[in-house]
């Protein structure tokens, strides 16, 4: 049972590792260490840098929601602790 506790706690930290790097790279990366690159680039007549700043890590934040969601709901089913 210790195994199953700790392996659970280990892939659950694991998916939590991946969606903050996600997190970090769009919000931080995106909107302000690579903004002036990707404002060479436009979409809908914006800067790209700019459109991840104001509302492209909103869209990816939502999106991260529904997968984090979607994979611990997987997660809980693989160690037999989803609700019922």
């Amino acid at each position: 049972m210790e195994s199953n506790s700790s392996a659970y706690w280990k892939a659950t930290l694991g998916l939590l590792t991946k969606i903050l790097i996600i997190w970090f790279l769009v919000s931080f990366g995106a909107g302000i260490l690579f903004a002036p690159m990707l404002n060479n680039i436009h979409l809908g007549g914006y800067p790209l840098g700019f459109w991840f700043a104001q509302q492209g890590s909103i869209y990816v934040f939502v999106v991260l929601i529904f997968y984090y969601a979607k994979k611990m709901g997987q997660l809980d089913e693989q160690f037999d602790v989803h609700e019922d």
